[in-house]
């Protein structure tokens, strides 16, 4: 079942994509310097890959350890999980929530993965407050996004845990960034 609750979301995907580019190209604090930003590269803004689906939480949410591109460690709540159909597929992504906070992390690794999408995976962060509705939350694969990794390897990013390495293609949400990433170190 697509969401549809939203007549505007297409156009606020769209907005959020500029605003993430200005981010990258003009913030003091991006990833990427100004002068070697080459832009983000997104697939077009599709309504199959939009859901509103139920999450079902776990009874006992485990506090997991999900290890990063730098060999550290950080933590979070195995909170719930969500079942939805893909291309006739069924697919589940375990919705992960850092300790402290009520946002839920969707990290999720696809087909796409090293060819079309970084080969890390991407991300999908969900906010209740504009996520979460009363007939289920708002999974749009539109937004995803690259981890900072991507652009720069100075930056640590927690690794999508195997249990949300997907079988299916999601041709939706960023690309893999068409520039080099950064690497302080000239490696």
């Amino acid at each position: 079942m697509t969401a549809d609750t939203d007549t505007n979301w297409k156009q606020q995907t769209e907005e959020q994509r500029r605003q993430r580019e200005q981010y990258f190209r003009e913030h003091p604090q991006s990833p990427i310097p100004e002068e070697t930003f080459a832009g983000l590269a997104y697939y077009p803004i599709r309504e199959k890959y939009r859901f509103l689906v139920p999450l079902e939480e776990h009874d006992d949410p485990e506090l997991i350890t999900v290890e990063t591109t730098a060999d550290g460690e950080q933590q979070y709540h195995r909170h719930g999980e969500f079942s939805l159909e893909l291309d006739g597929r069924e697919i589940t992504l375990q919705a992960y929530r850092p300790p402290g906070e009520e946002r839920l992390w969707v990290p999720f690794r696809d087909e796409t993965n090293g060819d079309e999408t970084y080969g890390a995976g991407r991300y999908l962060d969900l906010d209740p407050e504009s996520h979460e509705t009363e007939d289920g939350w708002i999974l749009d694969f539109n937004a995803a996004y690259n981890p900072t990794c991507a652009y720069n390897t100075a930056y640590e990013c927690p690794l999508i845990p195997m249990e949300n390495w997907l079988d299916v293609r999601i041709e939706a949400g960023e690309k893999d960034y068409p520039g080099e990433p950064v690497d302080p170190h000239g490696h």
